[in-house]
């Protein structure tokens, strides 16, 4: 049986997360101690015990979603995964799952990939929008036709599509999707467009981090967003890497991909379990867990 392990992106953070996970693993005490130092500030205080809206900041949530999610994937006892694949931040858990990346050096890398993003939101003020029930290519037809910013950013699974761009694309965009018969265009709380030329800036300043790190050559596949292919080469998963903060997450076909190529059983590591969902309906019949 070949399992696909999947790590979760921004979004899956709760208040209290990893408590469990230090109960169960006191020895997890020495990723935490690392991680302020890599950081600056005590994460550790405020997985535990912060707030929803500190943990919602992008320069707080994206190393704690990472941090929880590789310290899960630490955690099990017989983690062996044949592939492996992230949403969008949950791409830098998944190389450090499949040993691509140290611990440490992924999260230099979201720790720098957030703190960019965060400015490039700052520079350019801009939104995002899920838009529920309608086919991906009509939705990417009608960004099309937007004279604004406005991509399709994020293909979670059919029937749930994300957009991302200015607040005024956006804006025009769900008018027209919701004319052409979108069951729901809801607006997301999010800092800025994310997976959308908005993030440009902040992927000028990822490229330059990823370039000067070394990334190992992977013992399994990691499927990536930007091409929803399968990679084991460090060069172009690094390109992908870069590459992602301005193209789309495509989820969906990267899920179809690993069960075309073998994939029977589906483990979400992490915090949340929104892949759960999604993966399920992309495919009802493959066998989708959370651990």
């Amino acid at each position: 049986m070949k399992i696909a392990y999947v790590f979760p992106g921004q979004g899956a953070q709760f208040v209290g997360m990893a408590k469990e996970l230090l109960e169960k693993n006191p020895e997890f005490e020495s990723y935490f101690s690392k991680a302020n130092e890599i950081l600056g500030f005590d994460i550790k205080k405020i997985m535990l015990e912060g707030t929803m809206e500190e943990l919602t900041q992008t320069d707080v949530t994206q190393p704690a979603v990472f941090i929880h999610s590789v310290l899960t994937a630490m955690s099990q006892s017989h983690f062996n995964p044949s592939m492996v694949a992230g949403h969008s931040l949950g791409e830098f858990s998944a190389l450090v799952a499949n040993k691509t990346l140290s611990f440490e050096e992924g999260l230099k890398l979201v720790s720098i990939r957030a703190n960019a993003m965060q400015r490039a939101c700052e520079a350019n003020p801009s939104t995002m929008a899920a838009v529920l029930g309608m086919e991906d290519e009509k939705v990417d037809e009608i960004c099309q036709s937007i004279d604004e910013v406005v991509v399709a950013a994020n293909y979670n699974c059919p029937g749930q599509l994300v957009i991302s761009g200015s607040m005024k694309g956006v804006e025009l965009a769900s008018e027209k999707l919701k004319e052409a018969g979108a069951k729901r265009v809801l607006p997301l709380k999010v800092g800025g467009a994310f997976h959308s030329p908005l993030m440009e800036s902040a992927k000028e300043e990822l490229k330059k981090a990823i370039e000067s790190t070394h990334f190992n050559t992977p013992v399994c596949p990691i499927y990536q967003n930007y091409t929803a292919k399968s990679h084991i080469e460090p060069s172009e998963i690094k390109q992908n890497l870069i590459d992602q903060l301005t193209g789309s997450v495509k989820w969906t076909q990267c899920v179809e991909n690993m069960i075309v190529d073998g994939a029977s059983k589906f483990v979400e590591l992490g915090p949340g379990s929104a892949l759960i969902g999604m993966i399920k309906k992309i495919n009802a019949d493959v066998e989708a867990v959370k651990e």
